[in-house]
């Protein structure tokens, strides 16, 4: 694709990757067959293709509108585009470029400003959302339908594992995830210990930075980043014993954030490098748990488990380009995994789309969830907080993390048939 950058932008580090990536772009159309808010809505411009035109007549001096605002607003920055792509377009890069212009040139309406900058200020703050949501909990009966559907029940199991192993990691606690559902890093805890590792919290880590990030808030979102760096950056030196192996990721949301930071931070001389060296360690938890799979096949063999619909997070199948991991791990705990229909498709949660585009998150959800329980299954498993809580606003089908499934099956004997064979193997 020719472009002609506007001066603004021109020669600037957003203009350069923005013309590298415009330039890719063969306008083929591949990525609107698989684009979720094209197939909702049937408009050109509310599809990657579509907004790559709009983004570009922005660069190249377009006067941006509050219609070029609303139709990037309506991506999911799912990234099923980019899955697609036969040219390897970057697309999600291209839109924060877009999107950061765009919001530069468009003043938006009052509401909108307080509900961002709300959603900015109060979600990525643990101290506040964390009481905000245990008062919620207690009063979740009485809460309104739509505000009842966004608050999770409490937890019921969180102990920690106390062994001290030789072998640690790191794992985000992040933001939200420790006040709506605790046991998933929990159960990530105590699975690793029997696996020989001990999973540590970095106390002054907090938000990945990926919801200021995509609420246009990126400075903001880059002291997140830069934060993070510093709370891990002992462990990773070995100053708090020794060095930790990886930087373990529960929310597969985090986990594309993190792996990012190495190019969110290139330009940034007091922490590249060590920008870098934080995205090379960090792995989603199936990629950590791949490394035990002859371990925890030998542990899980002979388990039988419930029939589940696999939901895989747009941040893990598109953005991070993980496949197959969870769904093997599960299998091998006896666990009967389906795959729904159009399982590359978004559920509609992508962090707080739900609540700014609540009629788009909503109709994606209702797809999704025919879809999954089409399948049959006694119960829903994810690897993203964001689609955990907004899938269970959309089911009466069980939804959780998958990790907790093979803390239950490693907890569960085998069936007398595997024993039997064990013992004769022996």
């Amino acid at each position: 694709m020719q472009t002609n950058l506007a001066d603004f932008i021109k020669g600037s580090t957003d203009g350069d990757q923005a013309e590298a990536i415009l330039r890719n772009c063969v306008h083929c159309g591949f990525c609107t067959a698989t684009c979720p808010t094209y197939q909702l809505l049937g408009d050109e411009l509310d599809g990657p293709r579509g907004r790559i035109y709009l983004i570009k007549q922005v660069l190249e001096g377009e006067p941006a509108t509050a219609k070029t605002q609303q139709h990037l607003d309506r991506c999911l920055t799912c990234r099923n585009c980019e899955s697609t792509c036969p040219s390897g377009v970057q697309y999600a890069r291209l839109l924060d470029i877009g999107r950061k212009v765009v919001d530069r040139q468009v003043a938006r309406p009052l509401r909108q400003r307080v509900a961002r900058q709300a959603l900015a200020e109060l979600l990525p703050r643990r101290w506040i959302f964390s009481p905000a949501m245990r008062a919620g909990q207690a009063l979740r009966p009485l809460l309104p339908a739509a505000l009842r559907q966004k608050v999770a029940p409490r937890a019921a199991r969180t102990e920690w594992p106390t062994t001290v192993h030789a072998r640690r990691m790191l794992v985000l606690d992040g933001c939200v995830q420790p006040a709506m559902a605790p046991n998933i890093n929990a159960a990530t805890a105590r699975v690793l210990d029997t696996l020989g590792v001990q999973l540590v919290v970095a106390p002054k880590a907090g938000c990945c930075g990926a919801l200021r990030h995509h609420l246009d808030e990126q400075e903001a979102a880059l002291d997140d980043v830069r934060r993070n760096i510093d709370a891990w950056w002992p462990y990773v030196e070995g100053k708090n014993g020794a060095p930790v192996e990886a930087i373990v990721m529960t929310a597969s949301g985090c986990g594309v954030m993190v792996k990012d930071y190495g190019h969110l931070l290139a330009h940034d001389p007091a922490y590249a490098a060590k920008a870098e060296r934080i995205s090379a360690l960090t792995l989603d938890l199936s990629e950590v748990l791949a490394r035990f799979e002859a371990q925890l096949a030998a542990r899980l063999a002979g388990r039988e488990g419930p029939r589940v619909a696999y939901h895989p997070p747009c941040t893990l199948q598109h953005g991070q380009k993980i496949r197959g991991h969870a769904e093997r791990l599960l299998a091998l705990a006896g666990v009967d995994v389906q795959l729904c229909k159009d399982s590359h498709l978004c559920c509609g949660s992508a962090g707080t789309y739900s609540v700014l585009q609540p009629e788009l998150s909503a109709q994606l959800r209702e797809r999704k969830v025919a879809n999954l329980e089409a399948t049959g299954a006694q119960e829903v498993a994810s690897s993203n907080i964001g689609c955990i809580s907004h899938l269970q606003g959309g089911t009466a089908l069980p939804v959780r993390h998958w990790i907790e499934f093979i803390e239950e099956a490693l907890a569960r004997p085998a069936t007398a048939t595997a024993a039997a064979a064990a013992r004769q193997a022996a």
